[in-house]
């Protein structure tokens, strides 16, 4: 007898790990399964962990990107580039400015922001700039968000900025690299089995293991959803029939055969064409909830534990199942 499933792997196991780098495996994966998680990971690992990025700044003396500063060696577009370099990590969740005042002839680094406890300066020696003049003077403000992923300066300018204040495309990871490699192992008589190895560095202001436990979690988040929503298109009643409920006759056997109604369309329906109100259809679309189906999958307890959804979200859910002849499930 063949085996028909697919052997589980092991947890993921710590190699190395410092505050800023980590390595980490994962064995027993069946054969192909190194790349088709390692990948997968990689690229939630790059694109998807939040952090504290520059979205604008100024530079006193400068008015605009191509502009350059007396007594500064380097121009506008270095020091743009040298701050892209820099790493900071804001403390709160609420967009913080943050100023560099330097007078001293040498070379400027990022750990003389004053941070003033708002924000933590996580690459205190990357150079941002060269004073050359005895009597030159740097003065830049840097205004530090929290965000995902990387997002265009076209899409941060919400209104005309002022002279001198440049908006800049805004770099939101506290990852500095993230690869992976595969390898075979034996398991039991067969040798094409596959060891995963993940290799993490961050700027410091998570854990590697912290982000790749986040990781996996939004991982998992992704095909929650996916199940979800496919258990509540695909159900085994779509063959079923539904009886509208009618006042007891003699002759009620021909009228539940009159009234019923495939139940296949009214599962396949969607909220956004029932009757229910803009918080609770936002608060059901976010949690995945997109038919009449998926809905009834869901317990009284189940739909307010959902954001933003409420005693009131509830008895008008209620209320809109009865008149389908539904309810939630038990």
């Amino acid at each position: 007898m063949y085996s028909t499933s697919i052997v589980l792997p092991s947890k993921f196991k710590i190699i190395s790990e410092t505050k800023t780098s980590g390595v980490y495996e994962i064995e027993g994966l069946a054969p192909g399964y190194g790349h088709t998680l390692g990948n997968s990971l990689r690229r939630i690992i790059l694109s998807s962990i939040p952090g504290t990025g520059i979205i604008s700044f100024k530079i006193h003396g400068a008015l605009h990107e191509f502009d350059s500063v007396s007594g500064i060696q380097q121009d506008v577009l270095t020091m743009i580039l040298n701050l892209k370099r820099a790493r900071f990590h804001l403390i709160g969740d609420e967009p913080q400015t943050i100023t560099l005042v330097s007078t001293k002839p040498g070379v400027v680094t990022a750990g003389e922001f004053t941070t003033n406890g708002v924000a933590e300066v996580l690459t205190p020696d990357q150079p941002i700039a060269e004073i050359t003049d005895k009597n030159g003077r740097l003065e830049i403000d840097i205004t530090l968000a929290k965000g995902l992923g990387m997002i265009p300066r076209e899409l941060l300018v919400k209104e005309k900025a002022e002279v001198g204040h440049i908006v800049m495309d805004a770099v939101f990871t506290p990852i500095v690299k993230a690869h992976y490699e595969v390898e075979n192992m034996r398991v039991g008589d067969r040798t094409d089995y596959n060891r995963l190895r993940v290799m993490i560095d961050t700027d410091g202001s998570q854990s590697p293991s912290a982000i790749l436990s986040q990781s996996v979690r939004i991982m998992l988040d992704q095909f929650k959803a996916i199940l979800d929503l496919k258990e509540f298109i695909v159900p085994e009643i779509v063959t079923e029939k539904m009886s509208i409920a009618q006042p007891e006759s003699d002759d009620s056997a021909d009228v539940s055969a009159e009234s019923s109604v495939d139940m296949t369309d009214v599962l396949k329906t969607r909220i956004d064409s029932i009757q229910l109100s803009t918080r609770t259809l936002n608060a059901l679309s976010e949690a995945g909830i997109r038919t009449v189906g998926g809905l009834i999958q869901k317990t009284e307890d189940g739909l307010l534990e959902l954001d933003g959804f409420g005693e009131k979200g509830l008895n008008e859910v209620k209320e809109v199942l009865t008149n389908y002849g539904l309810s939630l499930k038990k």
